[in-house]
């Protein structure tokens, strides 16, 4: 394809990867009734660094024996993502553990002050408060305390912030879907491991047929297909936009969420959800397309 093909292509790649990571997180939710959220991880990061393995079999000639750490490195934090977002969901509701998940694209410049010294603007202070004040909104009920799954939903998005700031750290020079192939095998990797040594394997519900079809979406979509189409997204626009249009993944989570799960929808909810997503806006574009508009 050309490279203009490939850039009006772009945006609808991102645009469909949030898509289908905003339909993964109530696929999730009732997959957990029946499936240890280890061995789910450890199925789903398998079956990924599988699949991607096979679509970029041209890209092994680019291997060097260092790829074997920076990949330990960046899905080792993937994996503690994941599970502790996973455990999260099985304690709170889809459209909840959604939002708040997307609050790690506000922790993102501040973690990257910590790790390489550049100091956050005012936007992103600014983002930061309206992120604290809807997540407060989300997550304080009648007696001002915090679900766990909502706490544990937050460390998650920390956890998911480190995970971009490592990404940033240990892939220049190296191939980004060999990288990311490697990831996702480590990810398995330690899933497994602490699968089997904390969980019992799930072996009725990997013979349920009920249960093969959503984790064959999981593994094959929300993984395989949507990585790709992010990355594939984001070499062919700007990064500002792009970011923008994958943080509508936690919008399609709260959609499907209610659509299909039934999660019940208050005013505070809403306006905490309004000032999460503003927040993310915020700090991903400046309000760039408004000062350009006036």
């Amino acid at each position: 394809m050309t490279p203009e093909t490939m850039k009006r292509l772009a945006k609808p790649m991102l645009f469909a990867a949030a898509l289908i990571w905003g339909t993964s997180f109530f696929i999730m939710k009732n997959t957990l009734d029946v499936m240890p959220v280890l061995y789910l991880l450890a199925i789903r990061f398998t079956a990924g660094a599988v699949l991607l393995a096979l679509v970029c079999w041209n890209k092994w000639r680019l291997f060097t024996p260092d790829c074997l750490w920076r990949g330990a490195v960046i899905g080792g934090f993937l994996c503690l993502a994941y599970s502790v977002q996973t455990y999260g969901l099985s304690l709170t509701t889809p459209s909840k553990n959604a939002f708040l998940t997307s609050v790690y694209c506000v922790m993102v410049p501040f973690l990257t002050w910590a790790v390489v010294g550049k100091r956050p603007d005012r936007y992103n202070i600014a983002a930061a408060l309206l992120c604290v004040t809807g997540v407060g909104l989300v997550s304080l009920n009648g007696g001002f305390t915090v679900n766990a799954g909502d706490g544990l939903t937050l460390l998650c998005a920390v956890f998911y912030a480190a995970h971009i700031v490592a990404v940033a750290k240990v892939s220049p020079g190296k191939d980004v879907t060999l990288l990311t192939t490697l990831q996702f095998a480590f990810a398995g990797g330690f899933a497994w491991v602490g699968g089997l040594l904390t969980e019992r394997f799930p072996a009725a519900a990997l013979a349920d047929p009920a249960c093969l079809i959503p984790l064959a979406y999981l593994c094959v979509m929300a993984t395989t297909v949507a990585l790709l189409f992010q990355n594939v997204g984001m070499v062919w626009s700007d990064p500002v936009s792009g970011s923008v249009i994958l943080s509508l993944e936690s919008v399609f989570g709260v959609l499907f969420s209610v659509l299909f799960y039934g999660d019940p929808v208050t005013p505070r909810l809403i306006l905490g959800f309004a000032l999460i997503f503003v927040a993310v806006v915020c700090s991903e574009t400046k309000f760039s397309f408004l000062r350009k508009a006036m």
